[in-house]
């Protein structure tokens, strides 16, 4: 990397934060597998005045969802699931109200056809894993599956979470940490965080009037929610872990002589399974397995725009890798920003990133 770019990426950072983007934000860079940057500033609580740390966590939002496909890709690699096993061969209740023949492939790519959270679930409920399984189990498609593409915010984890528990045994939260996080030495990452360590996680502050039109984003602060198995949106996780988890998917699975995925594996799961206008957001997408390919906020790649993969958290983060620089970074911030906004400072941080390669 060249020192002297890397350091114009550092100054980007803490202008953001001085200028207000964000109370705080941390920014985690690999390059070819090793560590070259690792930065935080401003303010985990804004309220409180409390700074954020080196071990400050962030609430993912949709990062979280490649912590799950990952969990299925494992599976996979191991025999004991096919992309066209329809879910309810592992999941026999699930097989209702039209999801007969939705398959696992499906969920991947949000062809599902059932994108929108039940509404007797509310969020309350989520922290009850068995009132989420059933509800499911009885969701009803608005689209017939496999035809549309329709982004699942929730949903999608929620499938996933239960198919690993049915196939594997170990209910999401285990699977994940000693499969994934634990191997990797990711020590700060969690999907269900222990009650104790509620104390550092970054509050989410709106920072624009349009940025959570749906009122629903502020309810990422509740540390109820945060202690709930949330495989989609409510990961809890600080830049460098999730710097980590992109930089063994960039180095084809294995980082620090830990493998966790074949090679194989991840060729396969990052290839561009759909390209296509997303029926729920009305934006263009390119996306594999569980993974955003090509996304404008990952920046712009000197090489084959579609090696580069990985996803945002809606209004607030970003983390990717790209195979053809050997860079993985994560950014996350604690300030929630309408999509205009939000897209311009992650796509700023990524190509300033981008352009420290030498």
């Amino acid at each position: 990397m060249d020192a002297a770019k890397l350091e114009r990426a550092e100054e980007l950072f803490r202008q953001q934060i001085a200028d207000g983007i964000h109370p705080g934000a941390a920014l985690a860079v690999y390059r070819y597998g090793k560590p070259v940057l690792d930065i935080y500033g401003g303010l985990a609580d804004a309220e409180a005045g409390r700074a954020v740390s080196g071990g400050s966590m962030f609430v993912l939002m949709s990062s979280t969802k490649p912590l799950a496909a990952v969990c299925m890709y494992l599976l996979k690699e191991r025999g004991l699931l096919a992309w066209e096993d329809a879910v309810c061969k592992h999941w026999p209740e699930f097989g209702k109200n039209g999801k007969e023949r939705v398959t696992i492939y499906h969920i991947m790519t949000h062809q599902g056809g059932f994108p929108v959270t039940p509404k007797n679930l509310p969020w309350t409920d989520w922290s009850d894993w068995d009132k989420v399984v059933r509800a499911m189990e009885n969701a009803t498609p608005t689209f017939t599956p496999g035809e549309v593409f329709a982004y699942h915010p929730v949903n999608y984890g929620w499938v996933i979470g239960e198919l690993v528990r049915r196939i594997d045994g170990r209910d999401f939260s285990r699977f994940l940490s000693e499969e994934i996080t634990e191997p990797l030495g990711m020590k700060d990452t969690y999907v269900g965080l222990p009650a104790e360590l509620e104390d550092g996680v970054a509050k989410i502050q709106l920072m624009e009037e349009d940025a959570d039109p749906n009122g629903v984003v502020l309810r990422y602060n509740r540390p109820e929610l945060h202690r709930s198995v949330v495989p989609a949106a409510c990961g809890i996780a600080s830049a460098v872990d999730l710097a980590r988890f992109y930089a063994m998917l960039e180095r084809g699975g294995a980082l620090d002589g830990t493998r966790v995925l074949e090679e194989g594996t991840i060729k396969e799961a990052v290839k561009v399974r759909v390209e296509a206008t997303d029926a729920i957001t009305g934006l263009f997408a390119r996306r594999s397995l569980g993974l955003v390919i090509a996304d404008e906020r990952m920046g712009k790649p000197a090489g084959e725009p579609t090696n580069t993969f990985g996803h945002g958290g809606v209004g607030t983060s970003m983390g990717w890798a790209d195979t053809d620089s050997g860079l993985a970074m994560a950014y996350i911030t604690n300030g929630c920003r309408a999509k205009e906004s939000n897209d311009r400072r992650l796509a700023e941080i990524s190509q300033a990133v981008r352009d420290a390669c030498c």
